[in-house]
């Protein structure tokens, strides 16, 4: 299709608008959707794509912006608790896939330089479809997407070394003696300059963000211009890419960064909410892009070899992945989901084939026959996903044996989630003498907790063996208090169906949670933010004038009518005129409710907000004190 910016930005964006809405209806998620509208509009579907590989250029730049907001979501001192998995999981990963290919290479009768070349390259996952993927699923924080993005921060950091050792593969010396790789001023540096200029961008990145951008962001902050933050936000991401660049590291990488020293900043939710729609953008930009820059021609021409190398590599990367997690002796469902999310090609595989045929390590027909597997094995993921649930659950109903010393029961009641809701719950029981055994996944939450003395045993609460070493098949409670609605809703399923005789105390997001909670047979459902905004009211009507006996009284009537309502329209809720009906109708009896209440007024009051009755009671025992020490 022939056509200006304007013409080619409404093809994609139609492509996009019409085809994510409808994979996600069919479960297939939006990463796949934007893959098949790539597809639909390039030169080989509808060919209104016009050049997917300049849109490319420009899509790899929401790949940055990505990074930069996971690396806002990082706190150093998390990181820092992450180094384990990042260098073991990371770089046996890496080094063990690349060497697998490698060896399949060689068998094949590739040269040795060219089997290690491909190895390498091919040991990268895609960053931009992994963790698209985890944060639709409310994955991201749990212990498999924790370990998965171990592995991709990894992969991110090892395209550094890998670029530099490529040229070093290749057969031949270009042609002149010289790559013909054009890596700007920084190459016509000696060694040791070149490493200087490194750690000085490192040095400008880190301590630009701790001392510069924070009183930057005050002062823009002041003019309350929305839009110069957001061009603020773009500038400073921008930037830091062109200076990594410039050096020749990975622009994703010091973004990333740039994100964890900004992690603590008190701006990181607003450059967030700023960033959040170009970086969503641009990624599915560069999803069409990968789906459009498909060659099918070649894959035409060699079907089963092109489809045998996807599935190759697919069962290659998911098997060390696999072996890694076996070793490491993680639960069955994580070691699935680590496997699965990472078994494709990475979007850093298209920069390193490029590269490695300006080198001269790659020549073109095969780098252009593996830009056609990666590509291809990215569409792979999503479909894996879809089958994810059910085997997860297969292997979580496993009896897995306990870990020894890992947990010690504290009494009859067990805590899983220690955050800002499950504190409070852990705290009251245990000022009135009741033991908790206390589980949480979030190491940094936990040191906090045992500086102060709280007795907390790390461990994901979704696990059946987890439950059972945490007494859970004695205990009279189980409070689950986690904040992911999807952990929350596998822990009460699991409590329901394999500790019948405890109470299931479970904490809600939202009305909709709350009623998915009381399917799964929770004894008790409590959203999260129900209480403190009932309190928020009832204090509002205080200062609006209202006595506090009629305050407070009016916060418990909402209180009892709301979780009647709750009951009785829970078995509706799915019935969409219905439902409306009876909100309505609910609606207007509390109205109702209330005001016949404050009809009444005084008269009817309970004797505990009886205020003349308590003055009362108060001087009858004054009187009795006075008369016993007169006898």
């Amino acid at each position: 299709m022939e056509g200006g910016f304007l013409a080619q930005a409404f093809v994609y964006l139609c492509a996009a608008v019409l085809a994510v809405p409808v994979a996600k209806r069919l479960g297939l998620g939006s990463v796949l959707g934007y893959l098949l509208a790539g597809v639909a509009i390039g030169p080989f579907g509808l060919g209104l794509a016009g050049n997917a590989g300049e849109a490319m250029h420009v899509a790899e730049f929401g790949v940055v912006m990505m990074l930069f907001l996971v690396g806002l979501e990082l706190q150093p001192a998390r990181l820092w608790a992450m180094r384990g998995p990042v260098l073991g999981a990371g770089g046996l990963q890496v080094g063990l896939t690349a060497a697998a290919v490698a060896a399949i290479g060689l068998l094949f009768g590739f040269d040795w330089r060219m089997a290690l070349a491909a190895g390498l390259i091919l040991a990268m996952s895609s960053t931009a479809i992994a963790l698209q993927i985890l944060s639709e699923r409310g994955l991201l924080k749990t212990g498999g997407g924790e370990t998965s993005f171990a592995v991709l921060l990894f992969q991110d950091v090892a395209v550094i070394p890998i670029l530099t050792v490529l040229p070093l593969l290749a057969a031949a010396p270009a042609a002149g003696g010289a790559a013909p790789h054009d890596g700007g001023w920084i190459e016509t540096l000696p060694p040791w300059g070149q490493a200087l200029a490194v750690l000085a961008a490192v040095a400008i990145v880190v301590l630009g963000g701790r001392l510069l951008t924070r009183p930057a962001f005050r002062l823009i902050a002041g003019t309350q211009l929305r839009e110069i933050f957001t061009a603020s936000a773009l500038l400073l991401v921008i930037g830091i890419a062109l200076l990594m660049e410039t050096v020749g590291l990975s622009p994703a990488l010091g973004a990333f960064l740039a994100g964890v020293v900004l992690a603590d900043s008190e701006f990181r939710h607003e450059l967030e909410g700023d960033i959040e729609p170009f970086k969503g953008l641009l990624l599915g930009l560069f999803f069409i892009s990968v789906g459009a820059g498909i060659d099918f021609a070649q894959v035409a021409g060699a079907p089963l070899t092109v489809a045998g190398l996807v599935l190759l590599l697919v069962l290659v990367k998911a098997a060390v992945l696999a072996g890694l997690g076996r070793l490491a002796r993680r639960p069955g469902p994580e070691i699935l989901l680590t496997a699965m999310v990472l078994s494709q090609g990475g979007e850093f595989a298209f920069v390193l084939l490029a590269f490695s045929v300006q080198n001269g390590v790659l020549p073109q027909a095969e780098a252009g026959l593996l830009v056609s597997v990666v590509a291809l094995s990215m569409p792979v993921t999503p479909l894996l996903m879809m089958a994810y649930g059910r085997l997860a659950d297969r292997l979580a109903t496993e009896d897995l044996p306990p870990e020894p010393d890992a947990i010690e029961p504290q009494g009859s009641v067990v805590l899983a989630g220690f955050g800002r809701f499950g504190q409070i719950v852990g705290r009251l029981l245990l000022a009135h003498g009741h033991q908790v055994t206390v589980l949480d996944h979030d190491m940094e939450t936990i040191e906090q907790l045992r500086r102060f003395g709280f007795r907390v045993f790390y461990g994901d609460a979704t696990r059946l063996d987890l439950l059972q070493a945490a007494g859970a098949a004695e205990a009279a409670l189980v409070v689950v208090a986690t904040d992911a609605p999807e952990t929350t809703d596998r822990i009460v399923e699991t409590a329901r169906r394999h500790f019948p005789q405890a109470q299931v105390l479970a904490r809600a997001r939202d009305r909709p949670h709350a009623y998915d909670l009381m399917d799964a047979g929770a004894h008790l459902v409590v959203r999260e933010t129900f209480g403190s905004a009932l309190q928020t009211g009832v204090e509002a009507l205080k200062r609006l004038g209202m006595p506090a006996y009629e305050a407070e009284r009016a916060g418990r009537l909402f209180r009892r009518h709301d979780a009647r309502m709750l009951r009785r329209l829970a078995p509706i809720r799915k019935d969409g005129a219905d439902y409306s009906r009876a909100v309505r109708e609910a609606s207007e009896q509390l109205l109702l409710v209330l005001e016949r209440d404050r009809e009444r007024g005084r008269v009817t009051l309970d004797e505990g907000w009886d205020i003349s009755s308590l003055a009362e009671e108060v001087r009858q025992r004054a009187v009795e004190r006075d008369s016993a020490a007169s006898g």
